[in-house]
This record gives C-alpha cells, sequence and structure tokens, in this order.
C-alpha cells in the first residue's frame, strides 16, 4: 500500500471521528461565535452617557447653558447638585463617576476678562483611571465648546491661543470594537486550533483505539499529518466563521487582502494544530491535556498579544516575553488587515514570525511521536 493510500485512509477515518463526535465540530464552529458575541460586546474602552454631578453658585442663566453644553455631548449626563457636599456624597455612592464645581467669581471673571482665567474644578472617582482620564477629557472638550460659544455670543476676541484640529487614522470613529475584534478573533483561533487536536490524541489512548493505529502499516508522521489535515480544514471553516462575524456583525472595515488574511490563517492554524497534538501526545489524558492547552495558548494570547493591552506600554522585560508568543503576530496582522490594508512592511516580518512558529510546533510534535505504547 503506497503512502498515498495510507494518507486518504487516516484522513477519512479522522473525518468520519469527527463527525460522530459533534465537539469538534462545537468548538470549530460554536466557540466563534460564543466567544466573538461575548468579548466583541462586553470588551469595551468606550464610556457613554457618564453621570457628572454639576455644583454651579453662577447666574442662572450662565448654569443653563453650561448645562446645555454639557448635555449635548453624547459621552456626559450631567446632574444638577445643589453644593459639593451633595456631590461628595454622590460620588461615594457611586451615582457618579465625577464632580464639576464652578466657584462664585466664574461667571465674573469671565465676564469682565479678568487678568486671571476663570477656573473650574472636576473632581473625579479615579478607581478606574481609564474611565476618570475619559471623563476629564470629555468635560474639558465641552467646557471649551461652551467657551467658544460664549465668546461669539460676547464678541470677544480671543489673543493668542492655538486651534488644534483632530485627524485620527485607521480607526477615525476611535470605537473599541474595531480595535478589539481582530485580537478577538486571533484569540479565537487559538483557542480553536489549539483545543481541535489536543484532545484527539488523548482521546484515542483513553479509549484503547492507539493501539489499533500503532499496530498498523502508517507511519507515526503520516498518522500525525491525517490529523492535522482534517482538522486544518475545521481552523480554516472557523475562520471564516470569525471573519464573517467581525464584518456583518460588528460592521468592521476589511482594508487588505483575501490573500494576505488566507496566509496568515494558515500558517497560525499549522502552528495551533502542531501546540495542541504535541501537548495531547505528552498528556495522554483529556482533562490535563484541555488544562494544558488553555494555560500555554489562551492566557498568552489574552494577555501579551497586544489584544487587550499596548505592548509599548509594558516593562521592557515582559515585552521581550511576547516575542515568544505567537499570537502577538497573527492579532498585528489582522488589526493592520482590517484597520490599514496590505501594508507589507509590517504584515512579512509577522507572516514570517508565524512561518518559524509553524515548523517549530510540527517538528516538536513529530520528535516526542513515537510508536510505543509506553
Amino acid at each position: 500500500m503506497s503512502a498515498a493510500m495510507r494518507l486518504r485512509g487516516l484522513a477519512r477515518k479522522e473525518a468520519k471521528q469527527i463527525l460522530r463526535d459533534p465537539s469538534s465540530l462545537l468548538i470549530a464552529f460554536l466557540m466563534p461565535f460564543v466567544l466573538l458575541i461575548v468579548n466583541g460586546y462586553g470588551i469595551s474602552f468606550d464610556a457613554t452617557h457618564m453621570k457628572l454631578a454639576v455644583v454651579i453658585t453662577a447666574p442662572e442663566e450662565e448654569a443653563r447653558g453650561l448645562l446645555q453644553a454639557l448635555a449635548a455631548s453624547p459621552y456626559l449626563g450631567p446632574v444638577r447638585v445643589p453644593d459639593t457636599r451633595a456631590a461628595e456624597q454622590a460620588i461615594i455612592a457611586g451615582r457618579v463617576r465625577g464632580a464639576l464645581v464652578l466657584r462664585e467669581d466664574f461667571s465674573q471673571r469671565l465676564a469682565t476678562r479678568a487678568r486671571w482665567p476663570a477656573r473650574a474644578e472636576l473632581v473625579a472617582n479615579g478607581t478606574d483611571p481609564n474611565t476618570a482620564r475619559l471623563l476629564e477629557g470629555y468635560v474639558s472638550g465641552a467646557l471649551q465648546t461652551w467657551l467658544a460659544g460664549k465668546g461669539i455670543e460676547l464678541r470677544t476676541r480671543l489673543r493668542g491661543g492655538v486651534s488644534l484640529d483632530h485627524r485620527y487614522w485607521f480607526n477615525a470613529a476611535l470605537r473599541s470594537a474595531d480595535a478589539i475584534v481582530p485580537g478577538i478573533i486571533g484569540l479565537v483561533m487559538t483557542m480553536t486550533g489549539t483545543l481541535l487536536t489536543a484532545l484527539t490524541v488523548s482521546r484515542e489512548w483513553e479509549r484503547g483505539t492507539m493501539e489499533s493505529l500503532l499496530a498498523s502499516p502508517a507511519s507515526m508522521t503520516e498518522i500525525t499529518l491525517a490529523r492535522l489535515g482534517c482538522y486544518f480544514v475545521l481552523g480554516m471553516g472557523s475562520m471564516a466563521v470569525s471573519v464573517a462575524l467581525a464584518i456583518l456583525l460588528f460592521g468592521l472595515p476589511f482594508r487588505g487582502g483575501i490573500a494576505a488574511l488566507t496566509l496568515a490563517a494558515m500558517l497560525f492554524l499549522v502552528f495551533a494544530l502542531g501546540l495542541g497534538l504535541f501537548v495531547s501526545t505528552l498528556a495522554r489524558n483529556q482533562f490535563v491535556a484541555s488544562q494544558t492547552a488553555f494555560v500555554v495558548t489562551m492566557l498568552p494570547a489574552m494577555m501579551l498579544s497586544g489584544m487587550l493591552f499596548d505592548i509599548a506600554s509594558m516593562p521592557h522585560w515582559l515585552q521581550m516575553i511576547t516575542f515568544i508568543v505567537p499570537a502577538r503576530y497573527l492579532v498585528s496582522i489582522l488589526q493592520t488587515l482590517f484597520l490599514a490594508g496590505n501594508v507589507w512592511p509590517v504584515l512579512l516580518p509577522n507572516l514570517a514570525a508565524l512561518a518559524v512558529a509553524a515548523v517549530l510546533a510540527v517538528t516538536a510534535t513529530l520528535a516526542v511521536t513515537r510508536r510505543r505504547l509506553d
């Protein structure tokens, strides 16, 4: 019997096993849907309608105009409170994210154009630093808008100053989903690819079918390649589902090329499937294999790939560790393809790193795979 015939027979056997055991199909097609829905909608760095206590002792006309300017912002929900004590109690109780206090001389300084500018005090709840910084930016922007309108109304002319025009590349709306969802696809491919094969060898050891395979004329290389081929098809289907959900459900743009996306998915899948087989071969137990796969793939992919945390903001020693996490390269490729396009100076080094990871994973799997029962 030729090697090609043995490979076809092994592939047919793996395909029948996949169809008889729905867990592989659930991992390939249900897991991407669940992970994308839960994380895509659940993880967000955007903050809208943040409650803000406003303490104003200025004349009522001034207060009305300022409150209208704050309420016009889609990110703020101003709440008028009588004094600073009530504002402090609201912050402590968690009813508001912060408090804006305008002193009695605020209106006077605006009207008389005093030497010292009118000052406002913003007190923010700093238990969540990111939200506190967002609140500061939103309040500052609303105040600047109101002051600009006030200046036009009073026909005042600003002396000096800087006019700053904002322009954001690649994600003009600054949507969290546009930045997070490509990373979630990388996480999905890490979990799907590894789990698809992490349970196969250990399952056959537990069921006692591995002895039959070892007694067959097929070599361990042929057995490994047949497994990789069958689960590779499932993994590519999982990738297609994930990309379709990102575009159709979350409205992400896709500015890159299908060829580059396909190549990146293929290389990463070979790595993930090879790593899953490596873990499964060593573990010989489904529970141990699944837990090991979770620790060595999902946790690094979530924490060290750039999906949630900016790698440039990490300590230098931790940045060095991220270079051995293949998910880092896939996330970079996906973010580039979705938001920027075919930027080859970015894509090529990451594709090369994925190719190296794929070769190492398959080589390691073949090295530990032996035709022995012990």
